[in-house]
């Protein structure tokens, strides 16, 4: 093994990390705090990093959560330095909240609820108001109603199993959908081949896409008409994903029955067929717990052996340990990168002994286990090839 002492890892927290997921960095490797001055590994949840003077030290950023919307990934993939997000791990709090907003849609129940806190428990005429009133608020069932879904990641597939057993008949869209969630989809649900179609044979609509470019207002002015007049539109993903005004304009034309979504706005607030909820999506504590796991296990892994899992800007590269010494290189996808590396290590006498290279847009990674230590000049080498971002040395300790 490695003749030195294990390398300790400073992480600063930016927000309020679930205890469970900080026990997963243990005390005798890293110091974990919120007055981390030269942090090698940032733990996010919303924190706004877009204006934040990020530290050079910085080697990894881990995001308790899905989105990475509030952290600059772009200028981080050109210092080399990974984003790890928790793909899935509040899943569940996701799908449980959209089947509540269905029903709050499908049921009335937001006006309901605002009709009985205005009624007077003192007055004699109660009862009577109560049967009265009912009437108004009068809706329909799941059973038997269709739920288009468009995106079929992890969220997507647990709502469609949740309606698919309340008795829904299920259509999904998803043109990028993985392999993994392939086979997690259930076989009742029936392929869309475009959200203009989800649109126009659901009584209900599901979002659960990441806001990009291409999914910027994905429901707007051109296609929210396409929906039935008392559709409940969902939006649990990301705010810009609906053209709120397109949205509003449906319902004041009683075009739509309902938006329901995660994000209030000065427009959407008070307005009677929108409910608006305060960012609820993952704030459950066993989500909270979950991504805080998920995330810290990552960092630990990426910091303490170079292995990349969920990161929205790396290529998924993870080797078993077989040897002692370990280089982690990340570079720009240009030709013959892996060509350089070899021959560097070649050079200065370094048997590989396995070695693993991946690329993802326009970043690479390579992970090289060698048989034996790796000096600094060798690392510099590596480091003045052209295009190389980060070296890392990995070594495993005594």
């Amino acid at each position: 093994m490695a003749d030195q002492q294990p390398e300790r890892f400073e992480v600063l927290v930016l927000n309020r990390i679930a205890a469970s997921g900080l026990a997963r960095l243990p005390a005798q490797r890293y110091n974990v705090g919120e007055k981390v001055s030269a942090p090698d590994a940032v733990l996010v949840r919303s924190a706004d990093m877009h204006a934040m003077d990020i530290p050079a030290s910085v080697r990894a950023i881990g995001r308790a959560g899905a989105g990475i919307n509030n952290i600059p990934v772009k200028a981080m993939s050109a210092r080399g330095v990974p984003v790890f997000n928790a793909p899935g791990a509040n899943a569940n709090a996701v799908k449980e909240l959209v089947l509540a907003g269905m029903l709050l849609g499908a049921r009335n129940l937001a006006p309901a609820l605002r009709f009985v806190a205005e009624l007077d428990p003192a007055a004699p005429d109660m009862d009577r108001k109560v049967e009265d009133g009912k009437k108004t608020f009068a809706g329909f069932e799941l059973a038997g109603h269709t739920l288009g879904i468009v995106g079929l990641g992890k969220i997507g597939c647990l709502v469609a199993d949740a309606a698919i057993k309340l008795g829904m008949n299920v259509l999904g869209f998803d043109p990028e959908i993985t392999v993994d969630a392939a086979w997690s989809l259930p076989a009742q649900v029936r392929r869309a081949s475009s959200v203009a179609e989800v649109l126009r044979s659901s009584d209900f609509v599901t979002l659960h896409v990441p806001l990009v470019e291409a999914t910027r207002n994905l429901v707007n002015a051109d296609n929210i008409g396409l929906l039935h007049d008392r559709a409940v539109l969902l939006n649990f993903s990301r705010e810009g994903v609906v053209a709120e005004g397109a949205a509003l304009a449906a319902l004041d034309a009683g075009k739509l029955g309902w938006y329901i979504c995660d994000f209030p706005g000065p427009a959407l607030n008070r307005h009677p067929r929108v409910v608006a909820l305060p960012h609820l999506g993952a704030s459950t504590g066993e989500a909270e717990e979950n991504c805080a796991i998920m995330v810290a296990d990552q960092l630990r892994d990426y910091l303490e052996h170079g292995n990349v899992a969920n990161a929205v800007n790396f290529p998924q590269v993870v080797m078993g340990r077989e040897s002692s010494y370990r280089v982690a290189i990340a570079n720009s996808n240009v030709p013959n990168m892996l060509g350089q590396i070899s021959t560097t290590m070649a050079q200065a006498g370094l048997n590989i002994h396995n070695m693993v290279n991946k690329s993802r847009g326009d970043m690479a990674y390579t992970l090289v286990d060698v048989d034996s230590p790796v000096n600094g000049a060798v690392l510099d080498s590596l480091s003045a090839i052209a295009g190389v971002l980060t070296v890392r040395y990995l070594p495993l300790a005594d």
